[in-house]
């Protein structure tokens, strides 16, 4: 009897803190959507509070119950998911007003601008997505259905309009479970991001009043989620082999951003590179990988660059390394990449990648004239700016695996990260001095270990300045080195398992939920509203 007494007591208090938000109205409601939406990033690293995102979503939708049933509707629907995404942007974001401070005097300026615009333009996805569920919104779990459905939906989409920016999904609010992030094998990012709001939106049910059953939904998904902690965890006692007389050595340099190119540093940084790599440090490595633009110059225009990495790789050592590079077009003009090469032994060059996810207002300046009538121009401080190269691609590396290599923010995009033939690793080279030194890297690599999981393959991971790590096909981080820590990570290389279902049937799984979601509310949304 006290048992139950203390269980109705429970529900009660959830039911009147319902009703305390469902009551906000105005500006109370927006500047509690607004705050709702940052205390769900703090989900995502470096925080790892995973509940907060789902309390966040929660919250989200007793908010939108109070909105009235009046003409103004819509409007107060996607004003009050705007608030929310803005929040939720912002505080997850907020890391990119460092890439300003590199060139400061040029571009300080523009962070307020920054820190504005880009949230409040990625917050109309999910206020696009309130405004979906407005014409579904029913006082029963049909509602939650539609908006979690909307709310994934427009993360999908908000990962491929305009090129794309598909940054701290919901799935990886689960950093800090690494049981949970297993299912993107299986579900991939977005699929895991759907049933992650839907978990959170859920929630909401549980402060609803004069509903015997609404806990069904909640207690289902919270079902679902420990019979995937489960697997994920049977999935994780498994031991992962490493491929043989494979030695990897990645160099980790530790430069400043604003040293990288400046003509004193030249010399200093192009030996810091050659010093790290032949150190003396363990088991000689076979294969050494350099960051993003290692090289402080267009490697191809220096013969003694070259030279010195012919010695370098000799007649034992294979060199990859992202790098700057310059070609004429059929028409004599000069284009500008974003490359990987891989230099066989006695410097041969045996592949070369060039980058084709470019990053907007870093590496190109889209509606050029415009923003230069502003005086904005492009983060990176090269002659113009870069060309995108035709896609993912898979490159022989001497001595090892067929390998696809990612630049930088190229990893952040599901389904999106393996050359034909499929590789049997990746590698992603990165300078995250870009992002400051305390959310934006974490948050870079947990993209990549996820990565790893959806497709079953090591990724290698060389960064300027950090984070540089060995990541095994279950995302496990088998060696690394942290943020502003000059040295190499030495290891070894653990194999790719077979094809994951992502790998070999992408979003599939997450478009049938899309369906399913909406075909069960259509269904219940048919049936009399339980009062």
């Amino acid at each position: 009897m006290a048992a139950t007494s203390l269980g109705a007591a429970s529900f009660d208090g959830l039911a009147r803190a319902g009703d305390l938000l469902r009551a906000l109205s105005g500006w109370k409601r927006f500047a509690a959507s607004l705050v709702a939406g940052g205390l769900s990033a703090l989900a995502f690293e470096p925080f790892n509070i995973f509940a907060a995102q789902l309390l966040g979503y929660a919250v989200l939708v007793l908010l939108l119950e109070g909105v009235p049933d009046a003409r103004r509707r819509t409007f107060r629907f996607a004003l009050t998911g705007w608030a929310f995404g803005f929040g939720q942007f912002l505080v997850g974001l907020y890391w990119i007003g460092n890439a300003f401070e590199v060139d400061a005097a040029n571009h300080a300026w523009q962070i307020p601008f920054v820190l504005a615009l880009l949230p409040g333009g990625l917050a109309l996805f999910p206020a696009l997505a309130c405004v979906v569920a407005t014409g579904f919104w029913q006082n029963g779990p049909a509602r939650v259905l539609v908006l979690s459905a909307a709310l994934a939906l427009s993360q999908y989409l908000r990962g491929h309009i305009l090129t794309g920016f598909p940054w701290n999904l919901a799935a990886y609010g689960w950093g800090a479970v690494p049981e949970i992030l297993q299912s993107a094998s299986v579900l991939g990012s977005y699929g895991l991001s759907l049933i992650t709001i839907l978990l959170g939106v859920s929630l909401a049910e549980l402060c609803a009043r004069g509903r015997p059953r609404a806990y069904i939904l909640p207690g289902s998904m919270a079902v679902l989620f420990a019979l995937i902690w489960a697997g994920g965890a049977i999935r994780l006692g498994a031991t992962v082999p490493d491929v043989p007389n494979v030695r990897l050595r990645i160099v980790q340099p530790n430069i400043p951003e604003a040293e990288k190119f400046e003509p004193q540093f030249v010399t200093r940084n192009w030996r810091r590179l050659l010093g790290l790599s032949r150190a003396e440090q363990g088991p000689e490595p076979t294969h050494i990988i350099w960051p993003e633009s290692a090289p402080p110059f267009f490697l191809g225009r220096e013969p003694a660059a070259l030279d010195e990495i012919a010695v370098l790789t000799g007649t034992n050592h294979v060199l990859i390394t992202g790098a700057a590079r310059v070609a004429k077009n059929a028409e004599g003009e000069r284009k500008y990449y974003n490359s990987v090469y891989v230099f066989g032994h006695g410097g041969r060059l045996a592949g070369l990648y060039d980058k084709f996810h470019l990053v907007p207002f870093g590496e190109y300046l889209p509606m050029e004239s415009f923003f230069h009538a502003l005086g904005i121009d492009k983060l990176v401080n090269s002659p113009g700016g870069f060309s995108a190269g035709p896609g993912p691609r898979t490159l022989v590396v001497p001595g090892a695996p067929l390998v696809s290599p990612l630049i930088c923010y190229e990893a952040i995009f599901p389904d999106q990260v393996t050359g034909s033939p499929r590789p049997k690793w990746l590698v992603n080279v990165t300078n995250d001095a870009w992002f400051g030194t305390f959310s934006g890297p974490y948050q870079h690599l947990l993209s990549v270990r996820v990565r790893a999981i959806e497709e079953g393959l090591p990724i290698v991971r060389a960064a300027g300045t950090g984070i540089s790590a060995i990541i095994d096909p279950l995302g496990r981080i088998k060696g690394e080195l942290g943020m502003n820590r000059m040295g190499m990570v030495d290891g070894t290389l653990p194999q790719a398992l077979s094809p994951t279902f992502y790998a070999l049937h992408g979003d599939v799984l997450f478009a049938g939920l899309i369906v399913l979601l909406v075909g069960l509310a259509g269904f219940l949304a048919r049936r009399p509203n339980e009062r």
